[in-house]
């Protein structure tokens, strides 16, 4: 069945028009927020039309700019829990991947929204065929800085000890670190390094495409859409990044047909 989840972590262009009975779409890097209230519209536009469909919807992370809590009030939240939630009533199937903005959406706003929040990286059966889906980070690896935070703040003790505080402290260190991040990425465009330290590291897709035996993968994160063919130890492979959606959508069609990657 396709899009259905196996849950395992660890280790084309198209010639036909896609049915969208059988489509399994995938969004991500969406950075909803209160300042950008016509992307949030254009959500909210298509989860009511095109993604009613849809066999399934995968959210592989950054649905949010920042997320401090499930306890977070905002109406942007509010919002997009009733669409999803909506969606999965007329028994859609949602599944959410955490990304580096929102790795602290828990279980309460999940439930609220009706997602299954899956491990990143995860093995799914898509067409009959496993492919791997991630946020994208973990292939970042040249950015080393970033990959220290990510493991601090991924870890249990950290997230119990944060999720402890005031909200208007979370919220306080979520605009804090998102200040430090610019100026990092600033500090990488005066070196001359912003393409190269933000984007995958090839060795570690290689080896990623390697470690999970799978010849089909599927992230975002770098907010750079396209369709990559990879060899892999002489094996063809597959490597789809979807686009963000700051000014505008994207989203990646699955189906028998084949894969499309399109903007909204």
């Amino acid at each position: 069945m396709a899009g259905a989840p196996c849950f395992l972590a660890g280790k084309g262009g198209r010639s036909q028009p896609y049915n969208a009975a059988m489509t399994t779409l995938f969004i991500s890097d969406l950075h909803l927020d209160p300042t950008r209230p016509d992307i949030t519209q254009l959500f909210g536009q298509f989860i009511d039309q095109e993604a009613r469909g849809a066999h399934a919807l995968y959210v592989l992370g950054d649905l949010f700019e920042a997320w401090v809590g499930d306890d977070d009030p905002s109406d942007v939240g509010a919002y997009v829990a009733d669409k999803l939630r909506g969606l999965r009533d007329r028994g859609v199937p949602i599944y959410f991947i955490r990304g580096n903005r929102d790795f602290l959406l828990g279980d309460d706003y999940a439930r609220r929204a009706g997602m299954t929040i899956l491990p990143d990286p995860a093995v799914v059966q898509l067409e009959g065929k496993p492919t791997l889906l991630m946020h994208g980070d973990l292939l970042c690896t040249d950015d080393v800085a970033y990959q220290q935070f990510r493991a601090q703040t991924r870890n249990p003790d950290w997230q119990r000890q944060f999720l402890s505080q005031p909200l208007a402290a979370r919220l306080a260190f979520a605009q804090q670190a998102r200040a430090a991040s610019q100026a990092h990425q600033s500090g990488l465009r005066d070196a001359g390094t912003m393409e190269t330290i933000t984007d995958v590291s090839p060795q570690t897709v290689a080896t990623t495409f390697s470690r999970y035996g799978i010849d089909t993968m599927i992230h975002g994160h770098t907010h750079r859409p396209a369709i990559h063919e990879v060899d892999v130890h002489d094996r063809a492979c597959r490597r789809i990044v979807l686009g963000d959606w700051y000014t505008q959508g994207s989203v990646l069609r699955v189906d028998a047909q084949g894969a499309e990657l399109s903007s909204l």
